[in-house]
């Protein structure tokens, strides 16, 4: 039987300001990716998020960026390895705290924005990623995109991760994405929620060029201020169910 992960972005919200869809979201998807402060989030937020996904019994995951709360962690910053590995170390140990009083642990990490997408692609700030997620704990999952250099280090350093597509971003011919959706409306929602269905059951999708590439999809990110997300987020857990995919959470995928 086909399986697969959901994960989305969450607990961005910081002081005064409300961002995303957290407690919408959080009953279609099996693993949340909570802002540690660098980018969003805060104390409280981190507390109220990771009791939130307790109750729904979803997966966290630490969802570390750039230091970066004006730009939402989405400008390239220049940093050194050193500086990238304790920046995340930093954020994994915020999160720790919290996920340690509410007696439950860390299962995985994605990093944000532009430290994510320039991670894929840098073998260096990849690899100091990676060093901070395995000293923190060996068990801990690592999200990321096909074909790229977060995943080739992870196999060789030993790091559990799992492969991740989108929902609402376009993905290129390499297995990456485009950084922001193109357009501020979803307009076919069952269109999008098939296009997730082909790329588990099939590993094809096509590019936002128009290409149909090959893809492995073991967790699936649906953002939550995405316009409409948890609509979205309804309809592939029912495309999903219809076409014989198990939803679970992405420990189950990953050994």
């Amino acid at each position: 039987m086909y399986k697969v992960d959901l994960n989305c972005d969450m607990g961005e919200s910081f002081g005064l300001y409300e961002l995303g869809n957290d407690e919408d979201m959080m009953q279609y998807i099996t693993s949340a990716n909570i802002a540690c402060g660098f980018h969003g989030g805060d104390p409280h937020v981190m507390r109220r998020t990771i009791e939130l996904a307790k109750n729904y019994n979803v997966g966290i995951g630490a969802h570390p960026a750039f230091p970066d709360l004006l730009g939402f962690g989405r400008r390239y910053m220049t940093c050194t390895p050193a500086e990238v590995k304790d920046y995340v170390t930093y954020q994994l140990g915020a999160l720790r705290e919290f996920c340690r009083a509410a007696d439950v642990k860390i299962q995985h990490c994605k990093p944000h924005g532009a430290l994510f997408m320039k991670a894929m692609e840098d073998k260096q700030l990849a690899r100091s990623i990676l060093e901070a997620v395995y000293e923190a704990d060996r068990d801990m999952i690592i999200f990321a995109l096909n074909q790229s250099e977060v995943y080739e280090e992870a196999v060789k350093m030993g790091v559990p991760v799992a492969k991740e597509a989108y929902s609402d971003r376009e993905h290129t011919e390499s297995g990456s994405i485009v950084l922001t959706r193109r357009g501020s409306e979803i307009a076919d929602y069952e269109a999008m929620a098939n296009r997730v269905v082909r790329m588990v059951k099939e590993g094809r999708v096509v590019t936002h060029d128009g290409k149909d590439v090959s893809i492995q999809a073991e967790t699936i990110c649906i953002h939550g201020d995405t316009p409409g997300a948890p609509q979205l987020a309804k309809a592939i857990v029912a495309a999903l169910k219809a076409g014989g995919v198990e939803i679970v959470p992405v420990k189950n995928i990953i050994s």
